[in-house]
């Protein structure tokens, strides 16, 4: 199965396990596999956690590390339903970053507002697809950030009081030097940041003014140790004007976490990878309603 597969997916052997071993008869429809399913594959969860339909198979479980989720789809499914599937089915890193002419995007799932609202016409949202202790599932919802172009998210986050943000984004904005102009120096500090691995809550408590919060968190970067065999340098930053993309290394074991910031102008030229990639965020099944 590793190598049609190209790697091990975690229970799913099972099923052909108990296909052989049981004698089990080929199903003769999605009903009769659907019962064989939930009766022979292995997964750490309810039912609800193994789900069929004509076009795909998508299941969530949990290696007792982390948790995961696997998708097999159709043609049919991924070519009607790409605002669901596009980030998934993408084959290549990093997302394209060209942009078009300014259009409305408006999300089709729900995000997390971030006050004060800017001055740009334009929204950046934070995907950030996250884990550590054992969760990596929807972790963390998108957030968005009003009003703000991502050329100026940088300045936006520096003079923003932090509000019940989720940790990333407390960490991102402390490591906002105050002469950034550009999201790209703290993104590459986030890299170096000592936590962010599976076991650990790398989470100080930094004050909510940012010169200090900014300090604080500038002397551990500089004094950093890595759990886990983290390498950062053997993580990817792509940071352009309208689209930044971290794909940070955290271990040797469970790979690396993706980090996008973009803003409405990318959203709009993208719009399928855009609202698949705020779905997935949001859901560890992006076909579910």
């Amino acid at each position: 199965m590793d190598t049609e597969l190209g790697g091990d997916v975690y229970g799913l052997c099972s099923i052909f396990e108990a296909a052989r071993e049981l004698r089990l008869p080929r199903p003769q429809s999605t009903s009769e596999l659907r019962a064989l399913l939930h009766k022979h594959l292995y997964v750490e969860g309810d039912a609800d956690y193994i789900r069929l339909d004509e076009h795909s198979l998508r299941v969530r479980t949990d290696d007792d590390e982390v948790e995961l989720a696997y998708y097999f789809l159709d043609d049919e499914v991924v070519a009607t339903a790409p605002h669901r599937l596009a980030y998934l089915v993408h084959e290549s890193w990093p997302l394209p970053d060209q942009v078009g002419r300014p259009q409305p995007f408006v999300p089709e799932v729900a995000v997390t507002l971030a006050a004060p609202v800017g001055a740009d016409e334009a929204t950046t949202y934070a995907v950030l697809l996250t884990f550590y202790d054992g969760e990596s599932l929807a972790r963390c919802e998108p957030w968005a950030f009003p009003g703000v172009e991502l050329p100026r998210f940088a300045q936006h986050l520096r003079a923003t009081s932090r509000g019940e943000w989720p940790p990333e984004l407390v960490m991102l904005r402390a490591l906002v030097a105050p002469e950034d102009d550009a999201i790209r120096p703290a993104l590459e500090w986030c890299n170096r940041w000592p936590g962010f691995s599976l076991d650990d809550s790398p989470w100080p408590s930094l004050p909510p003014q940012h010169e200090a919060a900014h300090r604080q968190a500038m002397e551990q970067v500089e004094a950093a140790t890595y759990a886990d065999n983290r390498r950062p340098e053997a993580s990817q930053l792509r940071a352009g004007r309208h689209l930044a993309q971290l794909s940070m290394h955290c271990s040797d074991v469970f790979g690396y976490q993706q980090w996008y910031l973009f803003d409405t102008l990318w959203a709009a030229t993208h719009p399928d990878l855009a609202q698949s990639l705020l779905r997935y965020a949001h859901h560890w099944d992006p076909l579910d309603d």
